[in-house]
C-alpha cells in the first residue's frame, strides 16, 4: 500500500479521537489538534473531558513539537505493512494519564510479586483476549505496579484490526507492535487474507518477534488468536508455540477479567468497569518444551491452564477443569 493511498484510508476511516487535522498539520504541530480530539472522544462517551484538559496539555506541550511530529508521521504509518511498528511516548504517556484520571480505582493488578526477577528477561506474556484495550490494561497495570522495565519494553503481537482505524492506531502506539495476520478461521471482513498470503505473513511476524526478543523486548501475544464472544477462554492456538523458540525464554501467563465490558464487542463507546489484571506463575519454556516431549498442543494446554488458575470460574471456558 502506498503511502498516499494509507493516508486517504485514514482520513476516511477516522473516528472522533483524533481528527484529520493532526495528520495534515504541518511542521511544527501543535498540542491543540490532539486536546481538541481527546476531548471530543471524552464528551463524546460523556466523560469527565474538562478535568483532563488541562493535565493533557501539560504532558504534551513538555514533549515538544518535533515529538507531535513523530506521533503524527507514527499514526499515519502504523499497520501499513507485515513488521514491527514501535512505541510513540506521546501516544503512552495520553493513556496513563487518561487511564489515571478516568478509571483510578476500577482497575487492579494481582500477583505483582511474581514479576520479581523478570525486569530484564527474555519473557513472553501470553493472555486471554476480551476487548480491543487488553493491551493497554496489560501497559498501564505494569506502569502502575512499577514494571517500567517491563512496560516500556512491552511489544505486542497485533492483528490487522488493531490498525484498521485511526482510534485504535493512536492506542496500539502506547508500545511496540507486530503486525500478524488472521485466517478465516478466527477473523472476518478486513482481516482476512488466503491460506497462502497468511502463510507468508506469519512467517515473517515470527522472524520479527525473534528479532524483538533478542533485542530485549518483552512480547505479548494474545494466543486464542480473536477476543472471546462470550468471556469464557477459547482454546489456544499451537503455533504460538513458535515465539518461544528463543533458548532461555519465559512465558508469563496473565489473565484478564472484566475488560469485555469496557468496550463490549461491536460496540465503539466507553464504559468505565471493574477490571483485574492477574499474574501467573513463571513458566521457562525451555522446561515447558522438554517435559510435553515438543508437542504444541500439550504445551499451550498446559499454558492454558496457568492461565485460567489465576481467573474467575466464569473466564476459564475451555480450561475450565
Amino acid at each position: 500500500m502506498t503511502k498516499s493511498k494509507f493516508l486517504s484510508d485514514t482520513r476516511r476511516n477516522a473516528l472522533t479521537m483524533t481528527p484529520d487535522s493532526l495528520l495534515a498539520a504541518p511542521l511544527p504541530c501543535t498540542p491543540e489538534p490532539l486536546l481538541d480530539a481527546i476531548t471530543t472522544f471524552l464528551k463524546h462517551h460523556h466523560l469527565p473531558a474538562d478535568t483532563v484538559r488541562e493535565a493533557l496539555r501539560a504532558e504534551i506541550t513538555a514533549a515538544g513539537p518535533q515529538a507531535l511530529a513523530t506521533l503524527r508521521d507514527r499514526l499515519a504509518s502504523a499497520g501499513s505493512e507485515w513488521g514491527y511498528f514501535p512505541a510513540d511516548p506521546v501516544a503512552r504517556q495520553v493513556h496513563r494519564l487518561l487511564a489515571a484520571r478516568l478509571l483510578p480505582h476500577l482497575m487492579r493488578l494481582e500477583g505483582a510479586e511474581r514479576l520479581r526477577g523478570l525486569d530484564t528477561a527474555r519473557m513472553v506474556i501470553v493472555s486471554n483476549h476480551l476487548s480491543y484495550s487488553d493491551a493497554n490494561i496489560v501497559e498501564v497495570l505494569l506502569h502502575r505496579a512499577n514494571a517500567d522495565a517491563i512496560a516500556e519494553r512491552l511489544t505486542v503481537v497485533a492483528g490487522p484490526k488493531v490498525y484498521s482505524n485511526i482510534t485504535r492506531r493512536f492506542s496500539s502506539l502506547c508500545f511496540g507492535t507486530i503486525k500478524t495476520p488472521q485466517s478465516s478461521g478466527v477473523s472476518s471482513g478486513e482481516a482476512v487474507m488466503n491460506a497462502r498470503e497468511v502463510a507468508s505473513a506469519a512467517r515473517r511476524t515470527i522472524v520479527v518477534a525473534q528479532e524483538r526478543l533478542r533485542a530485549g523486548d518483552a512480547l505479548l501475544v494474545f494466543a486464542e488468536g480473536t477476543r472471546s464472544r462470550t468471556g469464557g477462554m477459547q482454546t489456544l492456538l499451537a503455533g504460538v508455540t513458535r515465539y518461544f523458540e528463543e533458548p532461555g525464554t519465559i512465558v508469563l501467563p496473565v489473565g484478564i477479567a472484566g475488560s469485555e465490558s469496557l468496550f463490549p464487542i461491536g460496540e465503539q463507546r466507553l464504559t468505565p468497569s471493574e477490571i483485574v489484571m492477574a499474574i501467573g506463575r513463571p513458566i521457562n519454556a525451555d522446561e515447558l518444551r522438554a517435559a510435553s516431549g515438543g508437542d504444541r498442543r500439550v504445551m499451550m494446554d498446559e499454558i492454558g491452564r496457568a492461565i485460567a488458575a489465576v481467573l474467575p470460574q466464569d473466564y476459564r471456558g475451555e480450561y475450565a477443569t
